[in-house]
């Protein structure tokens, strides 16, 4: 049954990537293309200013993949295997969940699962270290920030899993209402308590010796020597939308997860649940004999 429903949830995850990658392609490329135009245009100036300064300009390297490349191609594939492993984690999760959540219907207990998957592997963790674009983010800092989101994602998965227990072990005392309440309330408040621990990526090391105290790695306005402003600051229009497609894209794909893997291990499910009910219509009653019976 466990590697029926997995290779369920491959397939699911593979649409959903699918679908996710066509949103993305449509809405979240454009920004994409904007900020790399942006981070080209900083490069120059900076070139500029490094050329006025008799320092060595920084003339990069060759991209090894060309953009409709990186567009097409290596943005689908990375979202078709990205929902093709969140579909197989899904999988499993639905599987442990599986008649330990009462009397619910496999499409609707594959939706709860979903909006778990998309707010504790994604949405929460997007919250403290939200999305960004290219050009946002110094290189120096790359292993940090992958390790405090990673952080995140795990501390968020943790204690969803701590809270869905808590409300389990609440039920019977506080009712099903009530018992909700009090484990989203200890679930939010144990994230918060991390998510207050944690360095904003502005206070990293690196950046404070670099750049100085700031809350975000947001490109702030190029100056010259004299202080005059020979660059703007990154759009905060592209950055808004960019984080704003990044989450539509991840809540269509945990969407699209629920909905075509909810049928699915329904049909799969189906079979037992109509075989008891055979069993139970075909069972003969006893009762009284009829009177005068011999």
């Amino acid at each position: 049954m466990e590697k029926r429903l997995i290779l369920r949830g491959v397939i699911a995850g593979a649409v959903a990537g699918l679908l996710a990658f066509l949103f993305a392609r449509v809405f979240a490329e454009p920004q994409i293309a904007a900020a790399i135009d942006y981070e080209s245009g900083r490069d120059a100036a900076q070139g500029v200013l490094d050329k006025a300064a008799g320092l060595p300009m920084d003339m990069g390297g060759p991209d090894i993949f060309s953009r409709t490349i990186q567009a097409n191609i290596g943005i689908g594939v990375g979202m078709v295997l990205f929902g093709t492993a969140m579909g197989a984690l899904f999988a499993v999760a639905y599987a442990v969940c599986l008649g330990r959540t009462g009397k619910l219907r496999p499409r609707v207990l594959a939706m709860l699962v979903a909006l778990g998957g998309f707010l504790g592997m994604y949405f929460v963790p997007f919250v403290k270290y939200p999305a960004n674009p290219p050009s946002i983010g110094h290189p120096e800092t790359i292993r940090d920030r992958g390790n405090l989101y990673l952080a995140m994602v795990l501390c968020s998965i943790v204690f969803l899993v701590a809270a869905v227990w808590l409300g389990k072990r609440l039920q019977a005392r506080f009712g099903n209402w009530n018992a909700t309440l009090l484990a989203v309330g200890a679930y939010v408040l144990a994230i918060g308590v991390v998510m207050a621990l944690l360095p904003s990526l502005g206070e990293l090391s690196d950046n404070v010796q670099e750049y100085g105290h700031h809350a975000t790695e947001t490109p702030l306005p190029l100056t010259d020597a004299k202080g005059a402003i020979v660059y703007p600051g990154f759009p905060a229009d592209t950055l808004f939308s960019f984080r704003f497609y990044s989450v539509a894209a991840q809540l269509l794909l945990w969407a699209v997860l629920g909905l075509v893997f909810g049928p699915m291990a329904e049909r799969l499910l189906a079979p037992g649940a109509k075989a008891a009910k055979a069993a139970k219509a075909t069972t003969p009653t006893t009762g009284p004999e009829p009177v005068g019976a011999v």
